[in-house]
């Protein structure tokens, strides 16, 4: 069977390393070939090394809530390679009327589960204190589907949008709270208020049973890392594919149904037959791609929008930084008109990041509610992430080490109605036999949801063979 993978960031990686245990399982001759136009592999995936510093370019975890991402990991037999957080530095803070507050403890994404520590906090004012507490009373909402910031704002109020929500989910999805669909994002807590009404007593019901960080005996914290960095997993996956399968600097320029099978034209050799294609790419290209074989399917894939965003890390002598850096980093309101949405404290956050006596910072900057702040040039970009890093940190030396790296179009955005569009997606795909569709524009952003989409369509692709 001849296979063609599109794309060579994580989601494709991992459907032709599905496609070829599948293969190895089931007794199939398989043809593989991945294409990916850029000149390396991993797409949002990069880890470099400089002067002792460990520098990620893009994601620097993955969820291990989320099984699959580790399961490949076990399966692809790099488990101690892995490294997790140091739980001792949980602490997030939130930078607010130019002061770092801490988040306060048992504090879940939206809402508290502690009483003590929120009602100590001077993150929040009273009133907004009071008005959190209205959800004990207020009755269910009727959608099934509702933006976050509506969301928050009816249960809890605007400043719990304003001063934690909003920078919170900016830090995992670059993402306008007010067009993020809490259905596609955020389910748990659209099926909190369904079955128990208050988020507030459902986060406290749930706290009440929950392990304590550090004492459920789990192996992995919450967020999981290579030793060596991300890019430990992309090569490993590449190195377990039929040598020569992965062509890199090959642009895709169109796909052909061809009777039962497909044409795939490259622009760096000309067409390629296939019995099944895999796009793993970004839905405009892949709109791109189908704009001539399904029209409907292509406008569809085209009206998914993506924010674009850049990482600077910095890295400073210890003694340089006066903060404790006792966290794992600090997130930025929008109503505080900052360029930084967040900063990572890497170097406490995983093991060997840094060399002895320093420290590495990670920020970031654009998404969806400030793309504009893109159009600097990389020195005006740094320049302004170092002064702002000064303020909230108290830093004034010059960092030792500067590195920038743009994502331009890079992260989809789940508005309102994605599930629905996705559902249509699907099923208009199911018209186009052996056309599979993966990566992180469908059901999940992140690294783990990633390996499940490609894995997935690696499974269906392979699904009447053999």
């Amino acid at each position: 069977m001849r296979l063609v993978v599109v794309g060579g960031g994580i989601a494709g990686l991992a459907a032709a390393h599905r496609a070829v245990e599948l293969a190895r399982e089931r007794g199939i001759a398989l043809e593989l070939t991945l294409l990916e136009a850029r000149e390396r592999l991993g797409g949002t995936i990069a880890t470099e090394r400089m002067g002792g510093f460990l520098v990620e370019a893009g994601p620097d975890s993955f969820l291990s809530e989320k099984p699959w991402a580790l399961a490949l990991c076990k399966r692809l037999g790099v488990e101690d390679r892995l490294t997790r957080t140091d739980d001792r530095f949980r602490k997030v803070y939130v930078w607010r009327a130019g002061r770092l507050h801490p988040l306060p403890d048992g504090f879940q994404l939206l809402g508290p589960t502690r009483l003590a520590p929120f009602l100590r906090s001077p993150l929040f004012s009273w009133p907004g204190k009071l008005r959190m507490a209205l959800d004990l009373v207020l009755p269910r909402g009727g959608a099934d589907d509702e933006s976050l910031g509506a969301f928050v704002r009816r249960r809890l109020g605007r400043e719990a949008l304003e001063r934690v929500a909003q920078p919170l989910v900016a830090g995992i999805y670059t993402a306008d709270p007010d067009d993020l669909s809490l259905a596609a994002t955020l389910p748990r807590f659209l099926e909190l208020e369904k079955r128990e009404r208050s988020i507030l007593l459902a986060l406290w019901r749930a706290a009440r049973t929950a392990p304590q960080p550090g004492t459920s005996g789990a192996r992995w914290s919450l967020f999981v890392t290579f030793k060596e960095g991300m890019e430990e997993l992309v090569a490993t996956l590449a190195s377990r594919l039929p040598v020569g399968a992965a062509l890199v600097k090959h642009p895709v320029t169109g796909v052909e149904r061809r009777g039962e099978a497909w044409r795939v034209d490259i622009d760096a050799s000309g067409p390629m037959a296939a019995d099944r294609v895999i796009l793993a790419t970004e839905t405009h290209v892949a709109a791109r791609l189908l704009r001539y074989v399904d029209p409907s399917l292509a406008t569809l894939l085209g009206e998914i929008p993506y924010a674009s965003s850049a990482t600077i890390s910095l890295g400073y002598r210890h003694a340089d930084v006066p903060h404790a850096l006792d966290g794992f980093g600090f997130v930025v309101p929008r109503i505080e008109g900052r360029a930084l949405l967040a900063c990572t404290f890497s170097s406490v956050k995983y093991p060997g990041r840094a060399p002895a006596g320093h420290v590495l910072l990670r920020c970031f900057v654009g998404g969806a509610l400030d793309e504009r702040i893109l159009e600097l040039d990389d020195a005006s970009l740094a320049r302004r992430a170092r002064d702002e890093l000064g303020q909230a940190l108290g830093i004034k030396a010059e960092p030792v080490l500067t590195r920038l790296f743009r994502w331009p179009a890079a992260m989809p955005q789940y508005h309102v109605g994605h599930l629905a569009r996705v559902e249509t997606i699907e099923r208009r795909l199911a018209g186009l036999p052996g056309l599979r569709l993966a990566g992180g524009a469908y059901r999940g952003v992140g690294i783990a949801d990633c390996i499940r989409a490609g894995e997935d369509a690696a499974e269906r692709a392979l699904g009447a063979v053999g």
